[in-house]
């Protein structure tokens, strides 16, 4: 019925490819930041001996190919929503959308995300596709900004806002909470799931520096219940002054949320059967055995 919002959807993502597509010639001002959060993604690659040959980079923006190649994979599509940014990627570019793989089944064993799943309307729809896009025993790994990223800028645009306008729309993008993550995993049928969380500390020496950076990176408000009027132009100005400063600075924390989930395989290890243990747990810690209720020191 028409009218009525979608729950699911909560990003504009035309606006956001045409944020993407503008960014594509500005990208590389924030290289060092996407550089540092794609080396602590990959470094998990030096944690297997499993060998790769044939990857998809989904909106890696220029960083993720080189350091694949490096670590010996041949065949690597670079894929992204903007044209503009799949081109310069630095594998073969496919413009495509992360909700709607243009994939068969089985045709990657790696797939790496690096701080591009945060715009998608249909996280565990996405999830599905990827794993159906990887082979048997093959490695997702990608990472999204957490529950925290941004929050002091958040907060100031919140402050500003209410202050000039009496009321406040959403200028930041909702990013995840860890607790979700592995179970996000886990019902996408990804084998042997893991979300952990790490921190990129980043200074700026000055809110507009910061401001211009996410312009730079295509990682502008695409919320689709933002506030479509023009920001009053005192806004960004009234939050700039709101931003804590720290040694002259502006500190700001980029939490890195990360999933890890293979492709299911045989040849991965299961949880054992329950009661096929053939020696006793007692027996290994050296201890007496007691039924459930006994109390220590019980005489038989």
């Amino acid at each position: 019925m028409s009218g009525i919002p979608d729950p699911m959807r909560v990003f504009d993502r035309p606006l956001h490819r045409k944020r993407r597509d503008r960014a594509a010639a500005t990208v590389h001002r924030v290289a060092p930041v996407l550089e540092a959060a794609a080396e602590l993604l990959l470094d998990r690659l030096d944690d297997t001996t499993h060998r790769f040959s044939r990857a998809l980079d989904l909106g890696g923006r220029g960083v993720v190919v080189p350091r694949l190649r490096a670590r010996g994979i041949p065949f690597v599509v670079s894929m992204d929503l903007s044209a503009g940014m799949a081109a310069r990627a630095g594998g073969l570019p496919l413009a495509g959308d992360e909700e709607w793989l243009p994939f068969a089944p089985e045709s990657f064993d790696l797939v790496v995300a690096s701080l591009s799943l945060h715009w998608v309307n249909d996280l565990p729809g996405a999830l599905v596709q990827i794993r159906r896009a990887l082979r048997p025993d093959g490695l997702l790994l990608a990472s999204l900004p957490g529950l925290g990223t941004l929050h002091s800028l958040r907060e100031a645009l919140a402050g500003a806002e209410t202050e000039l306008r009496g009321g406040l729309s959403p200028r930041v993008s909702p990013f995840p909470d860890l607790r979700d993550l592995a179970g996000l995993l886990q019902r996408a049928g990804f084998a042997m799931p893991v979300a952990d969380a790490e921190t990129l500390n980043l200074s700026y020496r000055s809110p507009m520096a910061l401001f211009a950076d996410l312009r730079a990176a295509g990682e502008g408000n695409a919320v689709l219940a933002r506030d479509g009027r023009i920001p009053p132009r005192a806004l960004l100005p009234l939050a700039a002054s709101r931003l804590p400063e720290l040694d002259g600075a502006i500190p700001v924390e980029l939490r890195l949320l990360t999933m890890t989930g293979w492709a299911p395989h045989e040849s991965q290890s299961r949880p054992a059967r329950p009661g096929s243990a053939t020696h006793r747990l007692a027996d290994a810690l050296g201890v007496e055995e007691r039924s459930a209720g006994e109390k220590a020191g019980t005489q038989h």
